[in-house]
């Protein structure tokens, strides 16, 4: 079966094209600035890079040119070919617990939570009307970053706010990068020769934003990302856990509204905010080999930030068969691996520093008498979208 993978955002539309259950990527692409005036279409196959600059009004145009190279490029004879669409949704809410199928009624729910998730839910469900214009006979697939997260306990969910905020508005947990985490855990599993119900897993997800999640038995018990993605550790643009109550006191001290404080939270924070410099890892570490304490400071303080829920993760599971780096970050600082394994070595973490020199693949890089197993892993949640399609596709 030839099944695409959607991740439709506000003004961007990336995709692969896969045989299933093979997981053999036949084409990807990603088509950007939609709706402005110079938009951009890229195209990976076997290995070259296709570029092409278009004027592109909407999503339902782009899906309509994507469709269009399949069958120009020779990796599809006809539309026909294509057996299932699978989409990334962000925000599920307390709805769904799995991947469904698209129906009415779905598409209704995920627009009853999109006010969790205004930046996100609306536009992948952009990207839902406009493949079912172009393929209104293949079954859709919606799949949620928030449905993995779904088994936590309520003593995990729940905040400590009056309750009726949670009935009526659904403040509580959600949790993110859960297609990720399952992912990576999943894998993670494999490779320790065991069964997913029976290891203790963390997956470290750190990218721009960057969650951790504790994988007991197959299942997730807890992950840092809250009500929002805002919530957590400290993120390229964005602060992690700070006390609420900042917010009123910049509010007076500068000022400003609630409104622009959040949006400060978010896109002027973390490493950016910290570092008065880059909200890029890679600009942090270069900074600091000239000395630049700020950058320093903005590393360290994610590393403790990581290592304080490891630990907590530890206790929740009872123990912790593997950790896993994974996504921009985990994937490719070496460095920040090491001091995060360095400063894990109480649980009995211990790196090995010549299998640690090594990004983007994937790799055991704990020595043999680490007691908790360290792997870089990377994620590729294209491919558990599409097999949650395949699955689904087939009932």
């Amino acid at each position: 079966m030839k099944i695409i993978a959607v991740n439709a955002g506000s003004s961007s539309l990336k995709f692969q094209l896969l045989d299933m259950p093979s997981e053999n990527v036949l084409i990807s692409g990603i088509v950007e600035r939609i709706g402005q005036d110079k938009s951009v279409m890229k195209i990976k196959l076997n290995g070259d890079k296709l570029v092409e600059n278009l004027v592109i009004k909407d999503h339902s145009v782009a899906v309509d040119l994507l469709l269009k190279q399949l069958i120009e490029l020779k990796v599809v004879t006809s539309l026909d070919e294509i057996d299932g669409v699978g989409h990334r949704v962000v925000h599920g809410g307390e709805a769904f617990t799995d991947s469904v199928l698209i129906t009415d009624d779905v598409i209704k729910a995920i627009e009853d939570v999109s006010d969790l998730a205004p930046l996100h839910n609306p536009a992948n469900l952009t990207g839902i009307f406009a493949f079912q214009k172009a393929l209104p006979h293949i079954k859709g697939v919606a799949v949620f970053d928030t449905a993995f997260h779904q088994t936590m306990e309520e003593e995990v969910y729940l905040y400590g706010v009056p309750y009726d905020w949670y009935e009526k508005y659904g403040v509580r947990k959600y949790g993110f990068h859960g297609t990720s985490h399952k992912f990576v855990s999943l894998k993670a599993a494999e490779l320790l020769g065991k069964k997913p119900e029976d290891v203790n897993i963390v997956v470290l997800h750190l990218g721009n934003g960057a969650s951790l999640c504790a994988v007991k038995g197959g299942i997730s018990v807890d992950t840092s990302m809250g009500f929002t993605p805002l919530a957590g550790i400290l993120m390229g643009t964005r602060s992690g856990d700070i006390d609420p109550a900042i917010v009123e006191y910049i509010v007076e001290k500068e000022n400003k509204t609630v409104k622009e404080v959040i949006s400060d939270l978010n896109k002027k924070s973390g490493y950016l905010g910290m570092s008065r410099n880059s909200s890029d890892s890679r600009d942090l570490w270069t900074a600091t080999h000239g000395g630049d304490r700020q950058s320093i400071k903005a590393i360290k303080k994610q590393v403790k930030m990581i290592c304080d829920y490891v630990a907590s993760y530890y206790v929740t599971m009872g123990g912790i068969d593997a950790i896993c780096f994974t996504a921009g970050v985990g994937e490719n600082a070496i460095f920040t691996r090491q001091l995060i394994a360095n400063r894990l070595a109480p649980l009995g973490v211990k790196l090995d520093i010549e299998r640690n020199y090594v990004r983007s693949v994937e790799a055991l890089i704990s020595a043999d008498d680490s007691k908790i197993k360290l792997f870089l892993l990377p994620t590729d949640e294209e491919v558990m979208i599409a097999r949650d399609t395949l699955r689904l596709s087939n009932t």
